[in-house]
């Protein structure tokens, strides 16, 4: 990568932290933001959509291991038994159908694709991604339990994607017969070693952290830091020993949440924050390699498809998945819409690019176009259909079964509430 580009990258990522706020009041998201100014180096000939940075893969691998740990390990599993059955229907239920609804869908549209690169596409655009609706999930006028509900499935539905979407990657190459490529079912053994790895490294890692703290042998403003060392230990170990390191990630995630005691938030601050800027470069990585080969080769039923996926294929199955959940249609059309597809899809997409090469070419295409018509999208209507939202549930009455305590969304870049920071104003008179 050239200097001048670094100096760029750089620039754009002070600016930024200079104007966010206002961009923001504006609806221009940080995704909106860091993907145009990608499309905007790769349409200048500053960054060569055709041969991506050697950087590139170590950064996306890093961004989805600090995603899916921080995800997994943020949700209070122990506060979720009280609506225990609607979680457990939105990803057992509605999450296995999206995917299936997605495979299918482009399977039928594009059937170039094959069976693989089609399942590739459904799987990838399963996740949701709370970040692109921070106004939806921060609004106090919101039902407490519809918000924790839209952060826990973004939260979980990641994870559960990312071993179909690696079982997808695997099986394109192998029908491409590109070397080194792993049979699909070597890669489902990856994923269960790989499970149990991260399992194993988070529960013993939450176990020793809140053991030295009790003990006082942790310096606290360290804690964050071996943290992050830990969600990177999860994988690299899942790696040395064969198995899959975004599933290591992911359980490590889980197992360090219950594991590690009350201390959790505070110590994925530092993680979140890491996470943040690496996913602010993805984006812009987004912009600058997946929108080229995206605008290659678009053709209208990519569009089509995009509308579909975000409409249809996502809320028809929750819809189905919330049969005698106890949310009525208003709640189900509010939960179904914001689904945004955000920065797991986008990490899917590049790393499909990297493994795949030209092979995924057209798979890249339907999911950037999809992730692109997302951004906009939720970006635009979360602050204005959230405060609709929540002045019809203040009319329907008090929340049933009362608020309860919500999970914070992730930062990514962006802000998570918008309420303006208070400026500092010296006292007159003496001090």
């Amino acid at each position: 990568m050239e200097l001048t580009t670094i100096v760029l990258i750089a620039a754009a990522l002070f600016a930024w932290a200079l104007v966010s706020a206002r961009l923001q009041q504006a609806d221009l998201t940080a995704p909106i933001v860091f993907t145009a100014v990608g499309a905007a180096m790769a349409w200048s000939g500053l960054v060569d959509a055709a041969s991506p940075p050697a950087g590139l893969t170590p950064m996306v691998e890093v961004t989805l291991v600090w995603v899916l740990f921080s995800d997994a390990a943020r949700l209070p599993l122990q506060q979720l038994r009280r609506d225990l059955g609607r979680y457990a229907r939105l990803l057992g239920v509605g999450l296995p159908l999206t995917i299936v609804s997605g495979w299918v869908l482009a399977a039928w549209f594009f059937p170039q694709l094959g069976l693989w690169l089609a399942l590739l596409v459904g799987a990838a655009l399963a996740p949701t991604d709370a970040a692109l609706g921070v106004p939806v999930v921060t609004n106090p006028a919101v039902p407490s339990r519809i918000r924790q509900l839209i952060t826990v499935e973004s939260g979980l539905n990641d994870g559960i994607a990312t071993p179909v979407v690696m079982v997808a990657i695997a099986g394109a190459a192998a029908a491409a017969g590109l070397e080194s490529a792993a049979a699909p079912g070597s890669a489902a053994v990856e994923l269960l070693i790989g499970a149990a790895v991260g399992a194993a490294a988070g529960a013993v890692g939450g176990w020793l952290l809140q053991l030295a703290r009790r003990h006082g042998t942790a310096v606290e403003d360290f804690a964050g830091i071996g943290v992050l060392a830990l969600s990177l230990l999860a994988y690299t170990a899942a790696l040395a020993v064969g198995g899959n390191g975004f599933v290591a990630a992911f359980c490590g995630g889980l197992a360090f949440g219950t594991c590690s005691g009350k201390r959790v938030p505070a110590e994925l601050v530092f993680v979140e924050q890491m996470g943040g800027l690496v996913s602010l470069l993805v984006w812009l990585a987004f912009g600058a390699i997946a929108v080229p080969t995206m605008l290659a080769h678009f053709v209208p039923l990519t569009i089509v498809y995009a509308v579909l996926s975000l409409t249809v294929v996502r809320m028809l199955p929750v819809a189905l998945a919330s049969i005698g959940a106890g949310l009525n249609r208003d709640t189900i059309l509010f939960v179904g819409w914001f689904g945004p597809r955000g920065l797991a899809s986008l990490v899917f997409v590049l790393l499909a690019l990297e493994t795949l090469g030209p092979v995924s070419n057209e798979a890249v295409a339907v999911i950037t176009a999809t992730v692109l018509l997302s951004v906009l999208a939720h970006g635009f209507s979360a602050a204005p259909l959230a405060a609709r939202y929540g002045r019809a549930a203040a009319a329907a009455g008090p929340e049933p079964g009362g608020p309860v305590p919500v999970a914070p969304a992730p930062a990514r870049g962006l802000s998570r509430t918008h309420t303006p920071t208070p400026r500092f104003r010296p006292k007159r008179g003496r001090p």
